[in-house]
């Protein structure tokens, strides 16, 4: 939670310089300062199921807003603050912060499948209004959100988050294992005296989360500098879990990193920080992140992140999920957010929520600063859009890019390209993960003024493409390939002029673009 000051101003002079400039994309829900979590209802009588609940940050001391949609997230309403019910009405008190909403599948001691969760950061302001206890408290709802029960204290911290020798604890993610105990993983500011500026911890619960269990670390980078924080916890296909965090203050500021567990519990030496996600052009996200996993993008699935912003390159606003079809093995690569929101300040997309439709597409709801005073978090608002992911595509922009650089375009599929210079030894190195068989590969490219055209190698072997134009000018090479089960390879090599880059899709249709608002496809 608590950034050094360092961290803030450097995300806040990463995001303010484009911010005037930016148009946000999105349907505007309500005020907020960020951190959304949205969880469907599944169980439960007939006419609340499929229903979506939505919780969020808000400025002031009114308690966590919920918020319900009937129509898979395109219409939205307010239901209730919830706040805080375990300091005997204290207005210096109140739930504000960092909520989680989940709903349990299976029962969980006495909590039937079908109950809510929300955890979230209960704080106590001091005489002067600054916060200066942390309480991380879970409510239960057995009734569908309508009302709500304080269940327990995970665990609290104390200290003013601005001051050195703070004991802060921070982020609350709650998850049921398969034996129906709960575990939460949380920041926690508690071990400075041993060498931990901050750490990622978690503790279990055996009933249902009304007690929990002894800490144990999960990522703990000794030296007093670095502060893995914000851990999001999701379940893989296979079983597995994965948690990303931000660490601030390593050596990438803000760089996000991914670990996983077999059962939720070891994940590995504390003092690992895991596999950095990031993209072959070196791109990687930075700050805020929340990973989740889906059934799309191929065999495996898809593992999909959110954050913030980006470093080595990539998005400073931070308009671009990352995504891998391979279990989180191999390379990472972009698809452009349903909500394009505005920056500014260190709140703007702060955690931001991601939920699959009926339909194929995908709900996102993210926190997006103000466009007459976008560095003030006060005036921040909820965004959410509706749009399809393409994991599909393989932008060229994230490519392993030698002779070539990536250069923005607003026409662009991810709003850059690659600009790849002229003759063989300029390349975009592509590696997709894919099952064995024949596959269509089709690439969107322009020239420059100057005819040109690319070559194209699978696994090291050129292959004809047969080369066409679309309505709006750009040209397509497609070739139809035969690919290795697992990781290949696919170079775009240079022609006899520099020519742009836009991507490089899998077995897509000819010209298959997704138009969004204000868009025509080509």
């Amino acid at each position: 939670m608590k950034r050094t000051m360092l961290a803030v101003a450097l995300g806040i002079a990463a995001a303010a310089s484009a911010a005037s400039a930016e148009d946000a994309v999105g349907e505007r829900i309500a005020d907020g300062t960020g951190y959304a979590s949205v969880a469907r209802v599944t169980q439960g009588p007939a006419a609340d199921r499929g229903r979506l609940l939505m919780v969020f940050e808000q400025d002031g001391m009114a308690g966590i807003p919920l918020w319900e949609s009937r129509d898979e997230g395109v219409h939205w309403r307010f239901l209730t603050n919830v706040t805080d019910q375990s300091h005997g009405g204290d207005a210096h008190w109140q739930l504000r912060w960092q909520p989680n909403l989940v709903e349990l599948p299976r029962a969980s001691a006495d909590l039937p499948a079908g109950t809510l969760l929300l955890s979230a950061n209960a704080t106590r302001n001091d005489e002067r209004g600054r916060v200066h206890v942390e309480d991380l408290q879970m409510y239960a709802s057995v009734d569908g959100g309508r009302t709500w029960r304080y269940r327990s204290s995970i665990v609290r911290g104390g200290g003013h988050p601005e001051d050195k020798d703070n004991k802060g604890v921070w982020e609350p993610n709650v998850h049921l294992l398969d034996d129906g105990r709960l575990v939460a993983y949380y920041s926690s500011e508690q071990h400075k005296a041993e060498g931990y500026n901050q750490l990622l911890a978690h503790k279990v619960s055996s009933d249902g989360g009304r007690s929990w269990g002894a800490e144990v670390w999960d990522v703990a980078i000794p030296g007093g500098v670095q502060r893995p924080g914000m851990a999001i916890v999701t379940r893989l296909g296979d079983g597995r879990y994965a948690m990303t965090y931000e660490n601030i203050d390593g050596p990438r500021n803000g760089q996000v990193f991914i670990k996983f567990s077999r059962d939720g519990f070891d994940w590995g030496d504390p003092r690992r920080h895991g596999e950095p996600v990031m993209t072959l052009s070196g791109f990687w996200p930075s700050a805020c992140p929340v990973v989740q996993w889906f059934p799309q993008g191929g065999p495996e699935g898809v593992i999909v992140v959110t954050a913030q912003r980006a470093g080595g390159g990539g998005d400073e606003g931070g308009r671009a999920f990352y995504w891998n079809n391979a279990s989180g093995r191999g390379p990472w690569w972009e698809v452009r957010a349903p909500v394009q929101k505005r920056s500014g300040n260190i709140h703007a997309g702060w955690t931001q929520a991601l939920l699959a439709r009926g339909d194929g597409s995908f709900l996102h709801v993210t926190s997006s600063s103000a466009v007459d005073a976008p560095e003030r978090a006060q005036r921040n608002e909820i965004l959410s859009a509706v749009a399809p992911l393409r994991f599909d595509r393989y932008e060229a922009e994230d490519a392993m890019l030698a002779g070539a650089v990536a250069v923005p375009d607003p026409k662009a599929s991810n709003l850059r390209k690659a600009r790849l210079g002229q003759g063989s030894e300029a390349r975009l190195r592509f590696v997709v993960h894919a099952t064995a068989g024949m596959h269509m590969v089709q690439l969107r490219f322009e020239d420059l003024g100057f005819a040109a055209e690319p070559a194209l190698a699978v696994n090291g072997a050129r292959v004809p493409a047969t080369m066409a134009k679309s309505a709006d000018g750009a040209r397509t090479a497609t070739a139809k390939v035969s690919l290795l089960p697992g990781f290949n390879t696919i170079d775009v090599e240079g022609g006899t002029h520099a020519l742009d880059v836009d991507y490089l899709q899998l077995d897509g249709g000819p010209g298959d673009v997704t138009p969004r608002s204000g868009e025509k496809k080509p």
